[in-house]
């Protein structure tokens, strides 16, 4: 069995690097205590601590040898949609919802007439064999919707506007 290397990308304050699965599993490191580790590199000592995580947005806040970083990781799925472009704010207008992606709309959600609020689900569109919920940027109320179930789209084709 092939072994599957990882790249994760490291967002270090205003830097950035990529570290692959093989890097992490090649560190010298010491777990002292929890969250707390003893690290050497290129023959150097360093003490980390981790002093705060939230595993659903990746972020760490963590001390090297008593300085503080704040650090983000993305893996493989984090990397893929920000390529896709997902994570880009379109300039699109408040009342007019665009494909973000070219794909399949498996679901729409919202029927013409429906009073909306910012991020309720409006339709699941699938590209890339992943299933997208497209979100309500704002408020208003659903005047057409100009797809239909199992409709082709485009990126940036018109899909649902609003009034």
């Amino acid at each position: 069995m092939a072994d599957v290397m990882t790249n994760y990308k490291i967002s270090v304050d205003e830097e950035e690097f990529t570290l692959s699965s093989q890097d992490m599993a090649a560190l010298d490191m010491l777990e002292l205590d929890e969250n707390k580790f003893h690290l050497l590199q290129d023959n150097l000592a360093y003490d980390v601590a981790v002093l705060h995580s939230n595993f659903m947005d990746k972020t760490l806040s963590i001390s090297v040898n008593g300085n503080t970083y704040e650090v983000k990781i993305a893996d493989a799925y984090d990397q893929m949609v920000e390529k896709m472009g997902l994570l880009i704010n379109t300039s699109q207008k408040v009342n007019e919802i665009k494909a973000p992606m070219p794909g399949l709309i498996l679901d729409i959600m919202v029927e013409v007439g429906q009073e909306i609020s910012e991020g309720t689900p409006l339709l699941v569109l699938s590209a890339m064999k992943m299933e997208n919920i497209i979100l309500s940027q704002g408020d208003g109320i659903v005047k057409s919707i100009e797809v239909k179930k199992d409709d082709a789209v485009e990126k940036g084709q018109l899909i649902i506007e609003m009034e």
